[in-house]
Formats: structure tokens, sequence, C-alpha cells
């Protein structure tokens, strides 16, 4: 009773996308040692397909939830911009092993259609995958919820991951049925063959999620277009802004600008308003970080005199002007 208290505890002391990554990570492992006992013993390549896959998506699990747990820690001295970019690392991974069960599924399912002389039962294999569509569903019920709150790359990929298990298992039982009915096996290396380009197709979206967040691609219009209206509010005392950038590391947007304020306000008064406007941006966007620099509204008259003062500062030492 103790150990499961303590378990309770531990589970509880996870952040949300952790918490999902670790149930899929388990679910993963009793459905791999139930699929792959049942496919051996009864002689579906469809159901034992399935648990290779398994196998596949419980190495995808252990490494989300290796990878959203490294993304939270905080920036250091030799990651300054955090760990973020882990996440987009894991999904890329992911997309890997998806692809690579297309292939191992493919190639079974090629020497199951040459050899044409092997038994199915079919009932045990039926059981099997209906356990199977209903778990991963829940799960990945669970994912998506975790993922929007979090905002997690590694559990999104995971929680989509999760759904071509459950179109994966129902699959392999209508392909269990016909064999069922029919009595004829080629049924079942041809669902397994269906799922190989499935599969594919899914690791290809996959790989291109992560790889637009590896090279820092903006955020999506609509959220820009809300960062835009957020900057134009009179109430932040700004004259305007320019150089607005931004990216997603992980589960963090970056936002970086530089405004525009009345020169004539003190350094303190300039700063206030520039802390409320961060204030702001992150109420709009969770957990962003936004880095403001602060720009004098100057006509080029004056900034042509401030560029003459620096000018004759290097020729006169006695003149002091600070430079920022």
């Amino acid at each position: 009773m103790g150990v499961i208290a303590e378990g309770r505890r531990r589970f509880s002391a996870f952040d949300v996308a952790s918490r999902a990554a670790f149930l899929s990570f388990v679910s993963n492992a009793v459905l791999m040692a139930l699929k792959l006992s049942v496919g051996l013993t009864f002689g579906s390549v469809a159901v034992l397909g399935d648990g290779i896959d398994s196998a596949e998506d419980l190495f995808a699990s252990g490494l989300a939830f290796f990878t959203v747990r490294m993304a939270l820690q905080p920036a250091d001295e030799a990651h300054p911009y955090g760990h973020g970019k882990a996440e987009s690392l894991a999904a890329i991974s992911q997309a890997a092993l998806i692809a690579g069960g297309a292939v191992f599924i493919t190639v079974a399912a090629a020497r199951r259609l040459a050899a044409s002389d092997s038994d199915i039962h079919v009932a045990p294999s039926l059981v099997t995958m209906g356990i199977a569509a209903i778990v991963n569903l829940g799960i990945a019920a669970y994912s998506f919820r975790a993922a929007r709150v979090s905002g997690s790359v590694a559990i999104a990929a995971d929680a989509r991951h999760l759904i071509t298990n459950v179109v994966q298992a129902i699959a392999v039982g209508a392909g269990l049925v016909l064999v069922g009915i029919t009595g004829d096996h080629v049924y079942d290396p041809i669902v397994a063959l269906m799922l190989a380009v499935y599969l594919l197709w899914i690791a290809s979206g996959i790989l291109r999620v992560a790889l637009h967040e590896l090279v820092d691609t903006a955020l999506p219009a609509d959220t820009i277009a809300a960062v835009e209206a957020c900057l134009a509010h009179e109430g932040h005392g700004m004259r305007g802004y320019h150089a607005l950038r931004t990216r997603k590391s992980g589960r963090e947007a970056h936002i970086d600008l530089h405004v525009l304020v009345d020169p004539e306000i003190t350094v303190s008064d300039a700063h206030r308003l520039v802390e409320d406007l961060e204030r702001d941006l992150r109420a709009l966007i969770a957990g962003a970080v936004v880095s403001v620099h602060i720009d004098p509204d100057e006509p080029p008259d004056a900034a042509r005199a401030g560029s003459s003062a620096r000018d004759a500062a290097r020729h006169n030492p006695g003149l002091d002007v600070h430079r920022h």
C-alpha cells in the first residue's frame, strides 16, 4: 500500500505534460507485451506488426517523457536560451520510429503474402485489438489535452502517434473480421500493408512540424496578429514599434521587438512602460519570453544631432556621452 501511495505522490508531482508521457509509456509497455504474445501465438502478422509498432511506441514514449522533463529545466550557462529544442528532437525521433515500423510491417506482410499457408486464430486477435483501441484512445485524449495546456511539441506528437495506433487497431480488426468471414488469410497481410502506408504518411507530418521548429519558424499568423493588436493598444504609451520577430522553441514562444517612446520621458518611466507591455504580452501568450528594446521617437534631425554629439565625444574626451 505504501508503494502505491508513493507512486501516486510522485505522479501528482509531475506537470501535465510529464503525466501524459508517463501514462503513454506504461500503456505502450502493457500493449506491446499483449500484442506480441498474441501475434506470435495465434498467427496474425498484422497483430504481430502492431506489437512491433508498440515496442517502438514504448521507446518513443520514454523519449518523450525524458525530453519533456529536460525542456522544463531553466536556462543555464551552457544553454542560455533554455532546452526547448529537445522536444523537437524527440518529435523527429518519433517520426523515424514510426517510419521504421512501417518498413518492418511491409517486410513481414510481403513474406506472409509469399507464403500464404499460415493459420490465424481470429477471436483472440480481435479481442486484443479491441483492448488496444480503447486504451490508446483514452491515453490519446488525455495527451491532446495535456499538449494544449502545456504547448508541448513532444506530447502533441505522441498524441498523434497514439491516434495512429487507434486507427491501426481498427484496421487490423477489420482485416481479421474479413479473414473470419471468408476464410481467406490474404486480408491479414493486405491490411498490414495499408497500415504501413498510413504510418509513413503520419511520420512525414510529424517530421515536417518538428523541422519547422528547429529552424525557428515564426509563430502562427493569428498569434502574430494578436501580438500586433496588443502592441497597437493606446494604453501602453508607446508611439510605435518595429523589428517585431517571433519564434517557437519547444513549448516556449519568443517575442522580441523595438518600441518607440517619447524621448523626453525618464529612463525609469520608459522602463515602466516596457514592463507593462511585457506583462500584457505574457498574459496574451502564456509562458512567452519577451525581449523589448527601447528606441527614442526622434525626428531625423534629432537623430543626426545625436550622431554628431557622439562624433564630437570621440574627439573631445571631456564630453561624456553614454552609449547603450
